[in-house]
């Protein structure tokens, strides 16, 4: 780098003093200097010379790599509706471990002409900070000869996860791009996303990639890869579901080959500034925990929410549950567990600790912000997986010698405005309610909460780090990370020590809450197995593990959430006795009396309950019974919703309508202009309510909850009117067994901690 006078300006609005590029804290004030370094999305050989620095801000390091000199500003962003491309970035938050992040928008202007120049954050590249010097992280298919037979299957399991969201969005050709496509270790990265032509890729084109791999495979699955490769080219695998099974079985088999040790140690702590800890974690605070010769290894952090005999209340209870449920899934053999249900067990878990805690604020009558509630995060190391599951603001991180990334994402509204393309991150975390939770267990029924689960495929050693937010606030992990917990992995420190220090560092940096935290180190040995292993297509795939859900918890799950929580029973329910035959036509008749007092009391009582907001992502059974006649746009009547299917202008320089948006049918009337042969539809906009921040709050409040990855929006009052034919081609209309996602939601207001700060 040429420029030796650049400088990095203090993030602190208070000091914004220079600093030398060579330094991590600034020279006035103390305050760490984050080194943004950023991927240019430019159509040119450069973006400047090395050196160069561009808007009085980003200084060039390489061809398309830049370093953000002034940190502690917003960077430029243009109006979202005139950017569609970033839509994409915006929407695969979820995914931000393989796809990099909008940073902002650089402007450059060349006399007359001027150029408007995307930027991303954390794009796959490696940094020598004291030279300030950078390369891009190897491409995959460069890195491919020298990986290990674990590592191969893993960037190819990886990419099949990233097939589906990629497409739907219209960038999976990022994933048939060598050079787009980069490894970073086990991980694989984009540099940047490739949008799709007219036509998306398909499978098959997937396959014929992956079969430019064979020749460097390695030996025990050359004849794997090929077969597999060939099978999607012909259309024998013919969906992301079956690829993976495919996948899963293949790791599975080198997975023999690997042999891990994991420690776990916990800590919590009530801080300086509170007066009781409602933060809590498994094992016990300062247990340590190893396995072998322990038989599983799991580790929960929990913070409540809700004040004395709330968050310390929810927190525990919630532990206390999983680890009860959790117990029935580690005496089952690996080879016996489907991934996929596992995860499935791991959420039904989480969901009957969500309806014990709900049942206890309903028992309670607890609302508002008397109502008690817990984040939680969880990790459990299976063979060579790592499952995670999460609900809330506590997060998780994956630390390599590669790097520190956070594998969760926040259940906050600003993660959320992110999710459904509204806005920057950077921008939305300034936004009033930023931090406030749209979901926390023990808040309402668990057929409205939805736990975000994930699994990681480890092939190397690796340390997971659960936090409460009273570490993790202000960035203080990835400002730690690297002196802190890395160490473990080079045999340095111990993960105890590690602890300890962490929770000094969030009473002394941050200070504000409690404090919580878990460390699991996963240590491998792997050694090339010298079996070949083979790849089997099935035509469908079948399960099996544990069913955690009894039939009390499928009610609960399934019931209608305008009814109180159900109770769980604390123990197995007794086994059904015959019925007496006797007994049969008498209890016939109870049955069907009950049924029509229960009908009609629900009757009287639909006059003052509020509309139901029914879940999207589950599926509801048929109706048993005559079947109703199909909706169409033919038939379009009041009350019918309409999902867009594409973009849909609307004109009088108002803001088009987004693909996925629903519509409420008002009415259908005649076109006023009788040449058109058309009709006009008045709509209602179903979009999202807005939200306010909890005044007086240490805790972020709790507003209604949108499924993650959902496009669904809760209901307000801005309608529409369109043609007919433009709803011909754009839209589809609901089925009557359809859930109605334009109804409101049936939730209490805003959940707020009570103000627990110290007087």
């Amino acid at each position: 780098m040429e420029n030796d006078a650049a400088t990095l300006y203090c993030p602190n609005e208070n000091c914004q003093a220079a600093n030398p590029l060579t330094h991590k804290f600034c020279q006035r004030c103390s305050t760490p200097l984050p080194k943004n370094y950023l991927w240019a999305v430019v159509d040119s050989p450069s973006v400047g010379s090395p050196g160069e620095i561009l808007a009085d801000r980003y200084l060039v390091v390489d061809k398309f790599v830049l370093l953000d000199t002034k940190p502690g500003l917003l960077a430029l962003t243009l109006e979202l509706d005139n950017l569609q491309p970033l839509r994409a970035y915006l929407r695969l938050i979820p995914y931000r471990l393989h796809v990099p992040q909008v940073y902002g928008v650089l402007f450059l202007t060349d006399g007359p002409s001027h150029r408007e120049i995307l930027l991303l954050e954390k794009p796959p590249i490696l940094i020598d900070d004291t030279s300030q010097q950078v390369r891009l992280c190897s491409e995959l298919t460069t890195a491919w000869r020298d990986a290990t037979s674990m590592r191969q299957l893993n960037w190819l399991w990886q990419i099949a996860h990233l097939w589906q969201p990629l497409t739907s969005e219209g960038v999976a050709s990022s994933l048939l791009d060598s050079y787009v496509l980069r490894v970073e270790g086990s991980l694989v990265r984009l540099l940047d996303l490739r949008f799709d032509d007219e036509t998306s890729p398909e499978l098959p084109q997937l396959g014929e990639f992956w079969q430019q791999l064979v020749h460097e495979a390695k030996p025990a699955i050359t004849e794997f890869v090929d077969r597999v490769s060939r099978s999607l080219i012909q259309g024998e695998i013919h969906s992301t579901e079956q690829l993976i099974a495919v996948l899963d079985q293949g790791l599975a088999g080198l997975g023999r080959s690997q042999t891990p040790t994991i420690q776990i140690v916990t800590r919590t702590d009530t801080g300086p500034s509170r007066q009781r800890n409602e933060d809590a974690c498994s094992p016990p605070s300062g247990t340590l925990v190893s396995k072998p010769p322990q038989p599983t290894a799991l580790a929960i952090v929990c913070d409540g929410i809700g004040g004395h005999e709330g968050g310390n209340v929810a927190s525990n209870l919630a532990i206390e549950t999983i680890q009860q449920q959790v117990q029935q899934l580690t005496k089952v053999p690996y080879d016996h567990i489907d991934p996929s249900l596992l995860l499935s067990d791991l959420e039904k878990a989480v969901a009957i600790a969500n309806d014990k805690i709900s049942q206890r604020n309903d028992g309670e009558n607890r609302q508002g912000r008397q109502r008690m509630g817990t984040t939680l995060v969880m990790a459990l190391p299976v063979a060579h997986e790592m499952y995670i599951t999460h609900v809330g603001d506590s997060r998780a991180y994956w630390i390599t010698r590669h790097g520190c990334y956070q594998v969760t994402l926040d259940d906050d509204v600003a993660s959320r405005e992110v999710r459904l393309g509204y806005a920057i991150y950077r921008e939305a975390v300034q936004q009033s309610a930023a931090g406030s939770l749209v979901q926390a267990l023990g808040m309402g029924p668990s057929n409205s909460l939805h736990p975000t689960s994930g699994r990681f495929m480890l092939d190397e050693d690796a340390v997971f780090l659960l936090t409460s937010d009273g570490l993790s606030d202000f960035d203080r992990v990835e400002e730690y990370w690297e002196t802190e917990i890395l160490p473990i992995l080079g045999g340095e420190a111990n993960i105890a020590t590690v602890a300890d220090k962490l929770i000094e560092i969030a009473n002394t940096k941050n200070g504000h809450d409690n404090v919580t935290v878990a460390l699991v180190h996963y240590q491998v040995q792997y050694w090339e197995p010298e079996i070949t292993i083979k790849a089997v297509i099935p035509e469908s795939y079948s399960a099996k593990t544990v069913n955690l859900a009894s039939k009390a918890t499928d009610a609960t799950l399934l019931g209608s959430p305008n009814h109180k929580t159900q109770v769980i029973p604390d123990t197995e329910p007794a086994k059904a006795r015959q019925v007496p035959l006797q007994w049969i036509v008498p209890l016939i008749f109870v049955v069907t009396a009950g049924s029509l007092g229960l009908y009609v009391k629900q009757l009287r009582s639909q006059s003052w309950r509020f509309p139901v907001f029914s879940n999207p992502l589950q599926t509801q059974n048929p109706t048993i019974g005559a079947t109703p006649a199909a909706r169409s746009l033919a038939n379009l009547s009041p009350g019918w919703v309409i999902k867009t299917n594409n973009e849909i202008s609307l004109g009088n320089n108002q803001s088009p309508l987004p693909r996925g948006t629903f519509l409420e049918v008002i009415e259908k009337k005649s076109n006023p202009k009788p040449t058109s042969g058309d009709f006009l539809v008045s709509m209602r906009v179903c979009a999202n309510k807005s939200t306010q921040t909890p005044a007086n709050t240490n805790k972020p409040a709790v507003t209604a909850s949108v499924p993650p990855n959902s496009k669904l929006l809760p209901a307000t009052e801005k309608t529409v009117l369109l043609n007919l034919s433009q709803l011909n081609r754009f839209g589809d209309v609901l089925q009557s067994d359809a859930p109605n996602p334009c109804r409101t939601v049936t939730q209490p207001p805003v959940i707020e901690p009570p103000d627990t700060s110290p007087t």
